[in-house]
Protein backbone atom coordinates (compact mmCIF):
# COMPACT_ATOMS: atom_id res chain seq x y z
CA UNK A 1 0.00 0.00 0.00
CA UNK A 2 1.23 3.52 -1.15
CA UNK A 3 1.27 6.04 2.31
CA UNK A 4 2.16 9.05 -0.15
CA UNK A 5 1.57 9.28 -3.98
CA UNK A 6 5.54 10.30 -3.76
CA UNK A 7 6.09 7.90 -6.88
CA UNK A 8 4.40 9.98 -9.18
CA UNK A 9 7.30 12.72 -8.54
CA UNK A 10 9.60 14.28 -10.53
CA UNK A 11 12.98 12.45 -10.34
CA UNK A 12 14.53 15.44 -9.01
CA UNK A 13 12.18 15.89 -6.60
CA UNK A 14 12.53 11.69 -5.33
CA UNK A 15 15.99 12.47 -5.38
CA UNK A 16 15.99 15.99 -2.97
CA UNK A 17 13.40 14.12 -0.67
CA UNK A 18 15.09 10.54 -0.05
CA UNK A 19 18.33 12.62 0.16
CA UNK A 20 17.50 15.10 2.63
CA UNK A 21 15.81 12.24 4.72
CA UNK A 22 18.93 10.39 4.90
CA UNK A 23 21.15 13.88 6.04
CA UNK A 24 18.26 15.46 8.24
CA UNK A 25 18.81 11.71 10.36
CA UNK A 26 22.46 11.83 10.20
CA UNK A 27 22.22 15.03 11.79
CA UNK A 28 19.93 14.48 14.50
CA UNK A 29 22.03 11.10 15.13
CA UNK A 30 25.40 12.99 14.84
CA UNK A 31 24.09 14.99 17.89
CA UNK A 32 22.93 12.22 19.64
CA UNK A 33 25.85 9.59 19.10
CA UNK A 34 27.51 10.26 22.51
CA UNK A 35 23.95 8.58 23.68
CA UNK A 36 23.08 5.84 21.23
CA UNK A 37 26.55 4.61 19.94
CA UNK A 38 28.20 4.54 16.43
CA UNK A 39 26.05 0.97 15.60
CA UNK A 40 22.83 1.81 16.67
CA UNK A 41 23.38 4.54 14.03
CA UNK A 42 23.50 2.35 11.75
CA UNK A 43 19.90 0.92 11.91
CA UNK A 44 18.30 4.25 12.34
CA UNK A 45 19.46 5.17 8.41
CA UNK A 46 18.91 1.55 7.34
CA UNK A 47 15.07 2.14 8.76
CA UNK A 48 14.94 5.37 6.91
CA UNK A 49 16.66 3.55 3.17
CA UNK A 50 13.68 1.50 4.24
CA UNK A 51 11.38 4.28 4.05
CA UNK A 52 12.66 5.84 1.22
CA UNK A 53 11.99 2.10 -0.55
CA UNK A 54 8.28 2.60 0.24
CA UNK A 55 8.08 5.95 -1.00
CA UNK A 56 10.46 6.11 -4.07
CA UNK A 57 11.57 4.40 -6.89
CA UNK A 58 14.91 2.27 -6.83
CA UNK A 59 17.34 4.98 -8.37
CA UNK A 60 16.27 7.58 -5.85
CA UNK A 61 16.74 5.36 -3.17
CA UNK A 62 20.11 3.37 -3.96
CA UNK A 63 21.90 6.69 -4.07
CA UNK A 64 20.14 7.05 -0.59
CA UNK A 65 21.88 3.54 0.16
CA UNK A 66 24.93 4.44 -0.94
CA UNK A 67 24.87 8.07 0.48
CA UNK A 68 24.03 6.44 4.22
CA UNK A 69 27.04 4.17 3.68
CA UNK A 70 29.13 7.08 3.09
CA UNK A 71 28.00 9.17 6.00
CA UNK A 72 28.05 6.55 8.50
CA UNK A 73 31.68 5.46 7.67
CA UNK A 74 32.76 9.32 7.56
CA UNK A 75 30.97 10.50 10.35
CA UNK A 76 30.60 7.39 12.98
CA UNK A 77 33.00 4.63 12.53
CA UNK A 78 36.15 5.29 14.21
CA UNK A 79 38.26 7.11 13.54
CA UNK A 80 35.56 9.61 12.74
CA UNK A 81 35.93 12.60 9.92
CA UNK A 82 37.62 10.38 7.48
CA UNK A 83 37.25 7.32 5.58
CA UNK A 84 39.55 5.48 6.93
CA UNK A 85 38.37 2.24 9.15
CA UNK A 86 40.66 1.51 12.39
CA UNK A 87 39.53 -2.54 12.47
CA UNK A 88 38.80 -5.36 10.29
CA UNK A 89 36.03 -5.51 12.77
CA UNK A 90 34.47 -2.14 11.71
CA UNK A 91 35.35 -2.91 7.85
CA UNK A 92 33.05 -5.90 7.87
CA UNK A 93 30.50 -4.08 9.54
CA UNK A 94 30.92 -1.16 7.01
CA UNK A 95 31.02 -3.90 4.06
CA UNK A 96 28.17 -5.29 5.34
CA UNK A 97 25.86 -2.74 6.13
CA UNK A 98 26.34 -1.45 2.65
CA UNK A 99 25.38 -5.00 1.24
CA UNK A 100 21.98 -4.88 3.11
CA UNK A 101 20.78 -1.64 2.78
CA UNK A 102 20.99 -2.29 -0.88
CA UNK A 103 19.47 -5.19 -0.93
CA UNK A 104 16.76 -3.90 1.20
CA UNK A 105 16.33 -1.45 -0.56
CA UNK A 106 15.88 -3.48 -3.92
CA UNK A 107 13.87 -6.16 -1.80
CA UNK A 108 11.11 -3.44 -0.43
CA UNK A 109 11.30 -1.61 -3.51
CA UNK A 110 10.32 -5.13 -5.32
CA UNK A 111 7.87 -6.07 -2.36
CA UNK A 112 6.13 -2.62 -3.38
CA UNK A 113 6.27 -3.39 -7.05
CA UNK A 114 4.74 -6.91 -6.90
CA UNK A 115 1.38 -5.66 -4.31
CA UNK A 116 1.15 -2.87 -7.46
CA UNK A 117 0.62 -5.61 -9.86
CA UNK A 118 -1.06 -7.89 -7.70
CA UNK A 119 -3.62 -4.48 -7.12
CA UNK A 120 -3.27 -3.62 -11.17
CA UNK A 121 -4.59 -7.34 -11.58
CA UNK A 122 -7.33 -7.26 -9.24
CA UNK A 123 -8.52 -3.40 -11.26
CA UNK A 124 -8.64 -5.12 -14.23
CA UNK A 125 -10.39 -8.44 -13.09
CA UNK A 126 -12.98 -5.84 -11.03
CA UNK A 127 -12.93 -3.43 -14.81
CA UNK A 128 -13.56 -6.72 -16.63
CA UNK A 129 -16.79 -7.77 -14.67
CA UNK A 130 -17.85 -4.32 -14.27
CA UNK A 131 -17.86 -4.55 -18.05
CA UNK A 132 -19.17 -7.89 -18.31
CA UNK A 133 -21.99 -6.42 -15.97
CA UNK A 134 -23.10 -3.66 -17.85
CA UNK A 135 -22.79 -5.46 -21.32
CA UNK A 136 -25.53 -8.46 -19.28
CA UNK A 137 -27.90 -5.07 -18.01
CA UNK A 138 -27.85 -3.35 -21.56
CA UNK A 139 -28.52 -6.71 -23.46
CA UNK A 140 -31.65 -6.34 -21.47
CA UNK A 141 -32.41 -3.06 -20.70
CA UNK A 142 -31.65 -2.24 -24.29
CA UNK A 143 -32.66 -4.59 -26.49
CA UNK A 144 -36.05 -4.60 -24.49
CA UNK A 145 -37.47 -1.32 -26.29
CA UNK A 146 -36.08 -1.50 -28.99
CA UNK A 147 -37.80 -5.12 -30.14
CA UNK A 148 -40.97 -3.52 -28.37
CA UNK A 149 -40.64 -0.35 -31.35
CA UNK A 150 -39.25 -2.52 -33.96
CA UNK A 151 -41.94 -5.25 -33.55
CA UNK A 152 -44.79 -2.32 -33.00
CA UNK A 153 -43.78 -0.76 -36.29
CA UNK A 154 -43.69 -4.32 -38.04
CA UNK A 155 -46.99 -5.01 -37.11
CA UNK A 156 -48.31 -1.33 -38.52
CA UNK A 157 -46.83 -1.61 -41.67
CA UNK A 158 -47.79 -5.10 -42.14
CA UNK A 159 -51.67 -4.76 -40.68
CA UNK A 160 -51.87 -0.92 -41.17
CA UNK A 161 -55.83 -1.72 -42.98
CA UNK A 162 -57.05 -4.05 -40.78
CA UNK A 163 -55.91 -2.39 -37.64
CA UNK A 164 -58.54 0.17 -35.47
CA UNK A 165 -57.73 3.09 -34.55
CA UNK A 166 -57.61 2.07 -30.82
CA UNK A 167 -55.01 -0.69 -31.88
CA UNK A 168 -53.01 2.30 -33.25
CA UNK A 169 -53.11 3.80 -30.33
CA UNK A 170 -51.64 0.97 -28.42
CA UNK A 171 -48.83 0.73 -30.61
CA UNK A 172 -47.73 3.78 -30.74
CA UNK A 173 -48.24 4.17 -26.82
CA UNK A 174 -45.78 0.86 -26.40
CA UNK A 175 -43.73 2.84 -29.09
CA UNK A 176 -43.62 5.82 -26.90
CA UNK A 177 -43.00 3.92 -23.77
CA UNK A 178 -40.30 1.62 -24.99
CA UNK A 179 -38.62 4.92 -27.11
CA UNK A 180 -38.98 6.53 -23.53
CA UNK A 181 -36.93 3.54 -21.67
CA UNK A 182 -34.16 3.58 -24.45
CA UNK A 183 -33.91 7.05 -24.21
CA UNK A 184 -33.35 7.04 -20.14
CA UNK A 185 -30.85 4.43 -20.74
CA UNK A 186 -28.86 6.06 -23.31
CA UNK A 187 -28.87 9.22 -20.74
CA UNK A 188 -27.60 7.62 -18.05
CA UNK A 189 -25.04 6.19 -19.79
CA UNK A 190 -24.20 9.57 -21.05
CA UNK A 191 -24.26 10.99 -17.91
CA UNK A 192 -21.77 8.36 -16.33
CA UNK A 193 -19.09 9.62 -19.07
CA UNK A 194 -19.37 13.00 -18.81
CA UNK A 195 -19.68 12.75 -14.46
CA UNK A 196 -15.97 10.52 -15.08
CA UNK A 197 -14.66 12.95 -17.42
CA UNK A 198 -15.63 16.17 -15.15
CA UNK A 199 -17.66 17.59 -17.89
CA UNK A 200 -21.07 18.19 -16.16
CA UNK A 201 -20.73 22.06 -14.22
CA UNK A 202 -24.48 22.99 -12.69
CA UNK A 203 -25.58 25.89 -14.37
CA UNK A 204 -28.02 27.61 -11.47
CA UNK A 205 -31.11 29.01 -11.98
CA UNK A 206 -34.19 29.84 -10.43
CA UNK A 207 -36.54 26.99 -9.82
CA UNK A 208 -40.21 26.13 -8.48
CA UNK A 209 -39.18 23.39 -6.47
CA UNK A 210 -42.93 21.83 -6.07
CA UNK A 211 -42.87 22.30 -10.03
CA UNK A 212 -39.53 20.30 -10.66
CA UNK A 213 -40.35 17.53 -8.31
CA UNK A 214 -43.97 16.76 -10.41
CA UNK A 215 -41.79 16.94 -13.64
CA UNK A 216 -39.99 14.29 -12.20
CA UNK A 217 -42.91 11.91 -10.80
CA UNK A 218 -44.24 12.69 -14.58
CA UNK A 219 -41.50 11.12 -16.39
CA UNK A 220 -41.43 7.88 -14.22
CA UNK A 221 -45.48 7.79 -14.94
CA UNK A 222 -45.12 4.24 -17.48
CA UNK A 223 -42.76 2.55 -14.65
CA UNK A 224 -46.08 3.85 -11.66
CA UNK A 225 -47.86 0.56 -12.09
CA UNK A 226 -49.39 -0.68 -8.90
CA UNK A 227 -46.77 1.48 -7.26
CA UNK A 228 -48.00 5.01 -5.66
CA UNK A 229 -46.31 8.04 -5.44
CA UNK A 230 -47.21 10.74 -2.35
CA UNK A 231 -45.82 14.28 -3.10
CA UNK A 232 -47.41 17.48 -1.48
CA UNK A 233 -46.52 20.43 -2.62
CA UNK A 234 -45.32 23.06 0.07
CA UNK A 235 -46.57 26.60 -1.25
CA UNK A 236 -44.48 28.12 0.84
CA UNK A 237 -41.18 27.09 0.07
CA UNK A 238 -39.25 29.66 -1.36
CA UNK A 239 -37.66 29.47 -5.15
CA UNK A 240 -33.88 27.96 -5.08
CA UNK A 241 -31.30 28.72 -7.10
CA UNK A 242 -30.08 25.29 -8.68
CA UNK A 243 -29.31 23.76 -11.58
CA UNK A 244 -33.01 21.76 -12.72
CA UNK A 245 -31.92 19.93 -14.83
CA UNK A 246 -28.91 18.06 -13.02
CA UNK A 247 -31.38 18.02 -9.70
CA UNK A 248 -34.77 16.41 -11.77
CA UNK A 249 -32.13 13.61 -12.95
CA UNK A 250 -31.33 12.73 -9.21
CA UNK A 251 -34.74 12.74 -8.03
CA UNK A 252 -36.17 11.15 -11.28
CA UNK A 253 -33.60 8.16 -10.66
CA UNK A 254 -34.52 7.70 -6.76
CA UNK A 255 -38.01 7.45 -7.75
CA UNK A 256 -37.65 4.88 -10.73
CA UNK A 257 -35.12 3.01 -8.28
CA UNK A 258 -37.71 2.74 -5.18
CA UNK A 259 -40.34 1.60 -8.44
CA UNK A 260 -37.93 -1.17 -9.73
CA UNK A 261 -37.07 -2.64 -7.02
CA UNK A 262 -40.10 -2.32 -4.25
CA UNK A 263 -42.47 -4.76 -3.89
CA UNK A 264 -46.10 -3.89 -5.99
CA UNK A 265 -48.52 -1.28 -3.90
CA UNK A 266 -45.48 0.10 -2.06
CA UNK A 267 -45.65 3.68 -1.41
CA UNK A 268 -43.08 6.32 -2.30
CA UNK A 269 -43.40 10.04 -0.30
CA UNK A 270 -41.30 12.91 -1.39
CA UNK A 271 -40.60 15.91 1.02
CA UNK A 272 -38.96 19.20 0.10
CA UNK A 273 -37.43 21.14 2.70
CA UNK A 274 -35.57 24.76 3.27
CA UNK A 275 -32.85 23.82 5.99
CA UNK A 276 -30.03 26.83 7.28
CA UNK A 277 -29.04 27.53 2.77
CA UNK A 278 -29.87 24.18 1.80
CA UNK A 279 -32.46 23.04 -0.59
CA UNK A 280 -33.19 19.12 1.35
CA UNK A 281 -35.63 16.50 -0.73
CA UNK A 282 -36.21 13.45 1.57
CA UNK A 283 -37.59 10.02 -0.60
CA UNK A 284 -38.96 7.31 1.19
CA UNK A 285 -40.31 3.86 0.31
CA UNK A 286 -42.43 1.14 2.61
CA UNK A 287 -40.60 -1.44 0.52
CA UNK A 288 -37.83 -3.91 2.21
CA UNK A 289 -35.09 -1.67 2.76
CA UNK A 290 -31.15 -2.65 1.89
CA UNK A 291 -29.63 -4.96 3.35
CA UNK A 292 -26.82 -3.19 6.31
CA UNK A 293 -24.03 -4.53 4.74
CA UNK A 294 -24.60 -2.90 1.09
CA UNK A 295 -25.44 0.81 1.93
CA UNK A 296 -22.17 1.77 1.63
CA UNK A 297 -21.93 0.47 -1.65
CA UNK A 298 -25.30 0.83 -3.20
CA UNK A 299 -23.66 3.95 -5.23
CA UNK A 300 -21.22 1.94 -6.57
CA UNK A 301 -21.08 1.81 -10.37
CA UNK A 302 -22.85 -1.05 -11.96
CA UNK A 303 -23.84 -2.12 -8.48
CA UNK A 304 -27.43 -4.35 -8.18
CA UNK A 305 -28.70 -6.03 -5.46
CA UNK A 306 -28.74 -9.53 -5.64
CA UNK A 307 -32.01 -10.80 -7.59
CA UNK A 308 -33.23 -7.32 -8.73
CA UNK A 309 -34.87 -7.57 -11.96
CA UNK A 310 -33.93 -4.52 -14.48
CA UNK A 311 -31.75 -1.94 -14.51
CA UNK A 312 -28.02 -0.91 -15.00
CA UNK A 313 -26.67 -0.31 -11.81
CA UNK A 314 -26.14 3.21 -12.92
CA UNK A 315 -29.01 5.04 -11.61
CA UNK A 316 -28.12 5.26 -7.91
CA UNK A 317 -24.29 6.05 -9.40
CA UNK A 318 -25.65 8.81 -11.35
CA UNK A 319 -27.21 10.25 -8.21
CA UNK A 320 -24.95 10.34 -6.13
CA UNK A 321 -22.48 12.05 -9.07
CA UNK A 322 -24.61 14.78 -9.79
CA UNK A 323 -25.95 15.19 -6.42
CA UNK A 324 -21.87 15.90 -5.57
CA UNK A 325 -21.52 17.89 -8.99
CA UNK A 326 -23.71 20.12 -7.16
CA UNK A 327 -21.63 20.16 -4.23
CA UNK A 328 -24.73 18.72 -2.45
CA UNK A 329 -24.86 15.31 -0.40
CA UNK A 330 -26.81 12.18 -0.76
CA UNK A 331 -27.36 10.05 2.47
CA UNK A 332 -29.17 6.15 2.35
CA UNK A 333 -30.79 4.31 5.29
CA UNK A 334 -33.03 1.98 6.17
CA UNK A 335 -36.35 2.98 7.67
CA UNK A 336 -37.18 1.17 11.34
CA UNK A 337 -40.83 0.04 10.47
CA UNK A 338 -39.61 -0.79 6.59
CA UNK A 339 -38.19 0.68 3.49
CA UNK A 340 -35.22 3.14 2.66
CA UNK A 341 -34.57 6.87 2.94
CA UNK A 342 -32.85 8.76 0.83
CA UNK A 343 -31.97 12.26 1.87
CA UNK A 344 -30.71 14.66 -0.46
CA UNK A 345 -29.18 17.81 0.71
CA UNK A 346 -28.35 20.85 -2.28
CA UNK A 347 -27.13 23.95 -1.18
CA UNK A 348 -28.85 26.73 -2.93
CA UNK A 349 -30.13 30.48 -2.39
CA UNK A 350 -33.28 30.97 -1.93
CA UNK A 351 -35.65 33.70 -2.27
CA UNK A 352 -39.70 34.97 -2.19
CA UNK A 353 -41.55 35.10 -5.14
CA UNK A 354 -41.51 38.68 -3.94
CA UNK A 355 -37.66 38.88 -3.86
CA UNK A 356 -37.61 37.30 -7.01
CA UNK A 357 -39.58 39.52 -8.92
CA UNK A 358 -36.88 42.89 -7.32
CA UNK A 359 -34.09 41.22 -8.67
Amino acid sequence: MEILKTRHFSKKKQYIISVSLVLVTAILCFLSVDIIGFRAVALILLLVVSLNAILFNIYPVMVSALLSALIWNFFFIPPTLNFHIGSPEDALMFLMYFVIASINAVLTYKIREYDKRQRDEEERANAIKLYNTLLNSLSHELRTPIATIIGAIDTINDNGNKLTDINKKELYSEIETAGTRLNRQVENLLSMSRLEAGFIKPKKDWCDINELIFTAINSNKEDLLNHTIVFTPDETLPLFKLDIGLLEQVIHNIVHNALLHTPQDSIIKIKVENVANFCQINITDNGNGFPSDKINTVFNKFYRLNNSIGGTGLGLSIVKGLTEAMNGTVHLENIKKGGAKFTVRIPAESTTIEGYGNQ
